[in-house]
């Protein structure tokens, strides 16, 4: 019975969306348990899967907060 956990930012893919969406996590549980099944012959229906969603307050990257990090990323100082 495999468990995968699966961590994201809580942000949005699309603009003025804040989250991973109903359809979005669908199709990550669905290939994720596809995956499994493929890989290591493991049933789908004995897989779960769990998504979690981190505020990016609480994600870190590289000793800094995801936000910072991107920041510098983008300004080409990281």
């Amino acid at each position: 019975m495999p468990i995968v956990t699966i961590q994201v930012t809580r942000e949005g893919t699309k603009p003025g969306v804040n989250a991973v969406t109903a359809e979005e996590k669908a199709a990550l549980i669905k290939g994720v348990s596809e995956l499994l099944l493929d890989v290591l012959n493991k049933p789908v229906d004995s897989t779960f899967v769990v998504i979690e969603e981190v505020e990016t307050d609480n994600w870190g990257w590289g000793g800094l907060p995801v936000a910072e990090f991107r920041r510098r990323k983008a300004a080409g100082t990281a």
